[in-house]
């Protein structure tokens, strides 16, 4: 069968270009050979013209997970209690539902049993983030930070219990936070009292 030759090589994810490649087929019999495998549900899609086959799918790593993520939605970058999560700052692990901040638009995304959930900010809060392992995850203060704005104006439920604010730098927490509103600052004061940050 055809579709085992996808299965060999050591792309992750494959495009049209890529089948055709790989088969030996011209371009538009691979579009229509994705779209049988699609059916099949030996590939999946990930966004428009881009498959990963089943079998690499179910074993994917972490890394991978937030690399999909990072393609689904561009710009946008790992956050919130997925990103805490990570760097084990909260008690919290998420296993299939991947949190990431945006600035195109808020959307959830379902593919097989994972849930990828994009929040949009404004441009001037979309920072505090770094490139690790080929994708793009804020940085321990920022996804607090995220998690804080967002709370603030209720359009995200943190576990702010499960955090451990003595692992984050409530110096590099508030240089993010003064990029947001006075509500947040509020918000963010009531909680340094609270967990005595």
């Amino acid at each position: 069968m055809k579709f085992r030759e996808l299965n060999k090589t050591d792309k992750l994810f494959l495009t049209t270009d890529d089948i055709a490649n790989i088969l030996s087929i011209d371009k538009d019999s691979a579009k229509v050979t994705a779209a049988r495998y699609f059916q099949k549900e030996y590939l999946i899609r990930i966004k428009r013209n881009l498959y990963i086959t089943e079998n690499k799918f179910e074993n994917l790593s972490g890394d991978e997970v937030f690399r999909i993520a990072n393609i689904i939605q561009v710009p946008s970058y790992i956050s919130l209690t997925t990103a805490l999560g990570y760097y084990n700052i909260t008690s919290q692990k998420q296993r299939d539902f991947i949190e990431s901040i945006a600035v195109k638009r808020t959307k959830n995304i379902g593919i097989r049993h994972f849930q990828f959930v994009f929040t949009k900010v404004k441009k001037d809060f979309y920072t505090g983030f770094q490139f690790k392992d080929n994708y793009f995850i804020a940085f321990p203060e920022k996804a607090i930070a995220d998690a804080v704005y967002l709370s603030s104006v209720q359009k995200y439920n943190c576990d702010f219990p499960s955090v451990d604010f003595k692992k984050l730098n409530r110096q590099k927490i508030e240089k993010y936070l003064r990029l947001t509103n006075k509500k947040t600052l509020i918000f963010w004061e009531n909680l340094c009292k609270t967990y005595k940050i």
